[in-house]
């Protein structure tokens, strides 16, 4: 896969559509995005392809508003209508299996038992686009799963969940300006495990 900074980008955020799953773990990938596009001075409002988008043809942000589990859909018209490789997009979602915070850049993947990432992988027809997971793991002893990702984050985590979304928006902007490959190098050490010291 080329990894040239002399590219344009779909960046697409995944999550839920609507204020009652705004500022949920499952939606940090439309956070990150909202984050993305503000420090770059993208509105993300218009409607189109099953989404909402902002940008140019060069730089595109987009946010589908089809719910998390059908979001392939309005992935495979964006591309379709811009004339974006699957190359050319970088699905930014929220990941259970890292911890929170912690953020992990691949070139490409599976979908590891994401709805979302199921779902443009089956429309689009091809695992081979770059992706930016978030973690939104709760930590040792407290339990992930459907009834976490879909509740609000905690008063006491949003200004933490805030300098995360700070940490993604500067991940995206780093693959746009200088490719994947760099990119992984410089912010896959921040989704490295914290060494565990001697148990009690």
């Amino acid at each position: 896969m080329a990894d040239s900074a002399e590219r344009r980008w779909l960046v697409v955020g995944l999550g839920n559509p609507g204020p009652e799953y705004e500022w949920t773990p499952h939606n940090a990938g439309f956070l990150a995005a909202d984050c993305f596009a503000a420090r770059n001075s993208i509105r993300v409002h218009r409607k189109e392809c099953l989404a909402l988008v902002g940008g140019t043809e060069q730089l595109m942000v987009a946010k589908p508003q089809t719910f998390m589990n059908e979001s392939g859909g309005a992935v495979k018209q964006l591309l379709a209508k811009y004339g974006f490789s699957a190359s050319q997009l970088l699905l930014v979602y929220d990941e259970l299996a890292l911890p929170f915070g912690h953020l992990r850049l691949r070139p490409q993947g599976s979908a590891a038992g994401h709805n979302g990432v199921s779902s443009v992988i089956r429309s689009i027809g091809t695992p081979e686009f770059p992706r930016l997971r978030i973690g939104v793991h709760p930590g040792e002893g407290r339990t992930g799963g459907k009834d976490f990702l879909l509740s609000p984050v905690r008063r006491g985590q949003r200004q933490e969940l805030d300098l995360v979304l700070e940490q993604a928006a500067l991940a995206i902007e780093s693959v746009v300006a200088e490719g994947v490959d760099k990119s992984m190098a410089k912010f896959n050490r921040r989704a490295e495990p914290e060494p565990q010291g001697p148990k009690a």
